[in-house]
């Protein structure tokens, strides 16, 4: 791996890298844009806007600019997810989940190896994927059958074995962040995070990912097992790597994603009403209303997706104010919020637009962007959610 810090005289280079946004919107619409479809069609993954993003170095967002990254904050990278998924919700995805990942690293792997890890990710573009799903704890992911076996003879070393139900693309991934039980003797809530390279891990197909939507997240089941040295555990605990920087970061660029499919839902709404005006010169098309209440309903969540990605970078290095339950039950309520609302408004922008959006051959078709729409509100249930929630509310005393 290459040393730490990257020559000073790098830095310039860096900085003069295309802005994240103009990338995103040409990614978008030079590869996203065209091979949407057929990544939708075949289930495969998003490999031309993938290798698009590493080109432009925009896998690296996060990562430091002493490191090697462009020192993005997570709004700019949640902005180009929103952007993406306008193109191919598939590809915001993988891009999303990732950053996740690069996140987790960034902001709680202190250690000289990691460090290295995130210098390498920069220096290479790496892909990061997640196996925080484990079958036998019923969907929580906050609980663990396998863990962090120590080998016989060798301190450092460990191995482990998970049952993961899904990986998202993790066949395509140079690493994966792997949660296990701390320890053979731990509690299974009691977990770490673990940093596993692809090239030392061996995944055994156990299920296939034939969706109704994200379809080129390839999200398949596993075996995963591994084996490493111990300085490839976070050393922080998983509890708090999840409630500081896992969980929200997941529902900030999660929903932007989703703003990106509502936004070009509504986009293809608008366009549809001035055709139709064209038509009917003089004449409001019966349409207009509907349109314009979609307009107003959009705003809505613009305004509740890009507030709470400020909220959270106000509070995101005091620890103290991330490990509050009302921070924790308001992360949740923004997930919850924006998985509802991207299935209204995409639903009524069909409505709006009629026969036209129900076709897959026009250029109003909503359908790809419906079944994507329809994920958010699966990932993670949001009953799951709600019912976490509820038992954190019967402890809460601070106002939300």
């Amino acid at each position: 791996m290459p040393t730490t810090l990257i020559d000073p005289s790098a830095l310039a280079t860096i900085g003069a890298r295309r802005p994240l946004v103009d990338v995103a919107q040409t990614v978008g619409a030079e590869f996203a844009a065209v091979h949407g479809a057929d990544v939708d069609r075949h289930a495969r993954f998003p490999s031309e806007a993938i290798e698009a993003l590493r080109r432009e170095r925009a896998l690296g967002a996060l990562i430091p600019i002493s490191l090697g990254g462009r020192g993005a904050s997570l709004r700019e990278v949640a902005i180009v997810g929103e952007t993406l998924a306008r193109s191919c919700a598939s590809t915001a995805m993988v891009y999303a989940m990732h950053q996740i990942q690069v996140n987790c690293i960034v902001r709680h792997g202190r250690t000289p190896f990691l460090l290295e890890v995130l210098a390498d990710a920069a220096a290479h573009e790496r892909l990061f994927a997640s196996a925080t799903t484990e079958a036998g704890v019923g969907g929580a992911v906050r609980a663990s059958v396998c863990a962090v076996d120590p080998i016989p003879d060798q301190p450092q070393r460990f191995r482990i074995e998970k049952q993961a139900s899904v990986i998202s693309y993790g066949e395509y991934a140079h690493a994966i962040l792997a949660t296990a039980r701390r320890a053979p003797e731990s509690a299974a809530g009691d977990q770490s995070l673990v940093y596993v390279p692809r090239d030392k891990t061996t995944l055994e197909l156990t299920s296939e990912w034939d969706t109704f939507g994200f379809r080129g997240t390839c999200s398949n089941g596993f075996v995963l097992r591994a084996e490493g040295d111990r300085h490839q555990i976070l050393p922080d605990a998983y509890a708090d790597i999840s409630t500081q920087t896992m969980l929200p970061t997941s529902h900030v660029v999660w929903s932007h994603l989703w703003l990106g499919l509502a936004t070009e839902a509504v986009s293809r709404a608008r366009a549809y009403l001035r055709a139709q005006a064209r038509k009917t010169l003089g004449t409001r098309p019966t349409s207009a209303v509907a349109v314009a209440a979609l307009v107003a309903r959009l705003a809505e969540m613009r305004e509740l997706v890009h507030g709470a990605a400020r909220d959270y970078e106000l509070i995101a290095d005091d620890p103290e104010q991330l490990n509050r339950i009302g921070f924790a039950i308001r992360a949740n309520n923004l997930k919850i919020s924006a998985s509802n609302m991207v299935v209204e408004i995409v639903t009524e922008a069909m409505s709006a637009i009629g026969m036209s959006a129900y076709r897959e051959d026009s250029p109003y078709s909503i359908g790809r962007l419906l079944r994507d729409a329809h994920g958010a509100k699966a990932m993670i249930h949001n009953d799951r959610i709600l019912g976490a929630n509820a038992q954190w509310l019967l402890v809460a005393k601070e106002e939300l």
